[in-house]
């Protein structure tokens, strides 16, 4: 055999070219999400915020609730009450969606992961779907067992109510879905400013800054304009208790919200394809 067949023969087969498919880059996002220290942090204190101030609230309205008027009696309800903590859970997700996306411009691996897929929006994509795919689930069990814990201790002074009463799995779920499309426009608010403190001076902003301040405006501009903020509409599929009535339904509340989560998406998206990290 000639030197140069036997070179040939010796020599391995070159590996076929790894493509770059939004699985692989799935998998790539699940492992930097899951990697950081402080996704375990945030969402922890998430949780701790959802069933504490929910098992508070129950527990202090239990035994207040003989000192209450006709009227707040009237408007009483017991399952938004078990879910009070979402209102303040909801920051801790949005943190952390800013996050997901802001903590990769401060370090500077954004570039790397844009040198890896160069077609950039997989990366975006990967995100929103790794957040999504694990806050979901992590708030819909935290929302049950909010419930649950919240009705039991309402249960003893006979307010509580069970699982079947009339909108009570509709709210229950829609907590959960409350959250997630919540959190996706911290993510998208990380992509849009590249900056943790923008990102989240916004969300906050958004969601517990001009809610309280509509009650200065005239009552015939806030009848109009505090229903179509993103957390008032969303909490109409939950029964938040911020003591806005919201004439909008359920699931139109919540369509509103996915609204503005898909123009900030598409604005990321934008952003994402037009300019340099």
């Amino acid at each position: 055999m000639t030197a140069v067949g036997t070179l040939a023969a010796t020599t391995p087969a070159a590996s076929p070219a790894l493509k770059v498919t939004q699985g692989r880059v799935l998998r790539s996002e699940l492992t930097k999400f899951r990697s950081l220290r402080s996704t375990g942090y945030t969402l922890l204190a998430a949780v701790v915020l959802m069933i504490g101030i929910g098992a508070l609230f129950s527990a202090v309205t239990a035994s207040q609730y003989h000192t209450y008027s006709a009227a707040d009696k009237a408007s009483f309800n017991p399952v938004s009450t078990s879910l009070t903590g979402v209102a303040f859970a909801v920051v801790a997700f949005g943190v952390l969606g800013v996050l997901v996306t802001s903590g990769e411009y401060s370090t500077g691996m954004i570039r790397a992961s844009l040198t890896a897929v160069p077609r950039r929006l997989p990366v975006l994509w990967g995100k929103l779907a790794v957040f999504a795919g694990v806050i979901f689930p992590v708030s819909l069990v935290t929302s049950f067992i909010t419930f649950f814990l919240g009705q039991a201790l309402l249960n003893g002074h006979h307010l509580g109510v069970s699982l079947t009463a009339p909108g009570a799995l509709r709210s229950v779920i829609g907590a959960a879905l409350y959250i997630t499309a919540a959190g996706l426009i911290g993510v998208t608010l990380g992509a849009l400013f590249r900056n943790t403190a923008a990102g989240i001076a916004t969300f906050a902003g958004v969601f517990f800054v001009i809610p309280p301040l509509t009650g200065l405006l005239p009552a015939s501009v806030r009848g109009h304009l505090a229903q179509y903020l993103p957390s008032n509409a969303g909490e109409a599929l939950w029964g938040g208790t911020q003591g806005v009535q919201n004439p909008l339904s359920p699931w139109t509340g919540f369509a509103v919200l996915c609204g503005y989560a898909a123009v900030l998406i598409a604005a990321a998206a934008w952003r994402l394809r037009r300019s340099d990290a």
